[in-house]
């Protein structure tokens, strides 16, 4: 009877609730680079479901991308949180955070590759429905998404938040397969007018299915609560709870209308 009565009140007070499994999977991209994956599941949902990608920012595979990665669980998704700096590598130093970027970045063809290796393992989960493919990123994990989807990455969507929208490789007519949301901070002083301007006039003249959304008042790293504690390191962040929750529901309805879940 007292175990009975425990496991009421633990349903209540919603400690029992413990559906959503992760797994750490080790994996290796075509360019010998040895990578950790964080992968999210919801044990309570049956059969296949859509699959989500979720880049990083410029700090590594960190607590914060594994968290997006249960959200997303919670949400009914297969979700992976990929690594694009090998071995699972994160910091919080921004000198530290800019050199692994850098060095992810230096090579286009490296970095699609291990962005394609993650998306395979993703594939590869006997929970995700390989017709169903999204990616989301953060920060320097937002211009890995917007990027790939550029290259013709064959995904339904892809979600950029407070990402840089500058390239290399900008998108040309019928190169795009996926649809793109980016939610952008109105007062994000690292991806200035001049980027947003460039960027809409490369997705007017590719002809691109893209929805651009300016969250006023929000800063660089909206979305992720622990944005405030680097300002003390002279970067210009902020979180905002008002634009972290709008970004956030607006992908909901964006892979509702991608994934016919409506």
């Amino acid at each position: 009877m007292r175990s009975s009565l425990i496991g009421v009140l633990l349903a209540f007070s919603g400690l029992s609730h413990a559906a959503i499994q992760t797994q750490e999977i080790p994996y290796q991209s075509s360019d010998g680079t040895h990578l950790v994956g964080y992968y999210a599941w919801d044990d309570a949902v049956s059969g296949k479901r859509p699959g989500v990608v979720v880049v990083h920012e410029w700090w590594g595979l960190n607590d914060y991308a594994k968290r997006r990665a249960r959200d997303l669980a919670a949400l009914g998704y297969s979700a992976l949180a990929i690594d694009m700096y090998g071995e699972g590598r994160n910091t919080t130093h921004p000198a530290d955070a800019k050199s692994f970027m850098q060095a992810a970045t230096a090579d286009a063809d490296a970095a699609r590759k291990r962005f394609l290796a993650g998306l395979d393992l993703l594939k590869q989960q006997p929970r995700t429905d390989k017709k169903k493919l999204a990616a989301i990123g953060y920060c320097f994990g937002g211009k890995v998404v917007l990027d790939m989807a550029r290259q013709g990455v064959p995904l339904a969507g892809v979600v950029s938040f407070h990402g840089p929208l500058a390239t290399t490789t900008p998108a040309t007519p019928g190169s795009v397969k996926a649809r793109i949301l980016v939610e952008h901070g109105a007062a994000d002083s690292m991806v200035d007018a001049k980027q947003v301007d460039d960027f809409k006039a490369e997705m007017y003249k590719a002809d691109i299915d893209y929805r651009f959304v300016s969250l006023p008042g929000a800063k660089h790293g909206f979305s992720n609560p622990d944005a405030d504690a680097y300002q003390a390191q002279g970067l210009d962040l902020g979180y905002q709870k008002a634009a972290d929750e709008r970004s956030w529901d607006d992908m909901q309805e964006f892979f509702k209308e991608l994934f016919g879940q409506r």
